[in-house]
């Protein structure tokens, strides 16, 4: 369904260093920078983008927007949170832990980056 998904930045190196950090421990690889100076992230078939704003004017989070990444258990998503808190991202919401959701319990870890976008790692858990 989805091609990408873009997050603006108003510092693409602040950028790099978070999402770097935060793919790296997730086993993907660092992004890289096309010739727009937008940052390229792939992995496990997605593709996530970071640009600064086309109009020029300063990025600003989605309000009630969410990004979430699948992760293949609790252990990658608690140090995808954990790279995430010590290269520039927030903790929010409650900490990371397993939830119910709609289909089964689900483990989940969210955070912000440094400019406000809101992230969840996600891994499903198996069935009792």
């Amino acid at each position: 369904m989805f091609s990408h998904v873009m997050v603006g930045s108003n510092d693409i190196a602040r950028s790099k260093k978070f999402y770097d950090a935060l793919f790296v421990a997730i086993g993907g690889k660092p992004g890289v920078e096309d010739a727009k100076g937008r940052l390229i992230y792939a992995h496990n078939g997605g593709r996530l983008m970071v640009s600064k704003p086309i109009d020029g004017k300063p990025a600003t989070h989605a309000n009630g927007g969410t990004i979430g990444f699948s992760m293949s258990d609790a252990k990658q998503a608690d140090a995808w949170h954990k790279a995430g808190v010590a290269n520039g991202g927030t903790t929010i919401e409650d900490p990371p832990g397993v939830r119910q959701g709609a289909s089964g319990e689900i483990y989940l870890a969210y955070l912000r980056d440094p400019d406000g976008n809101k992230l969840c790692a996600l891994s499903r858990m198996p069935a009792a």
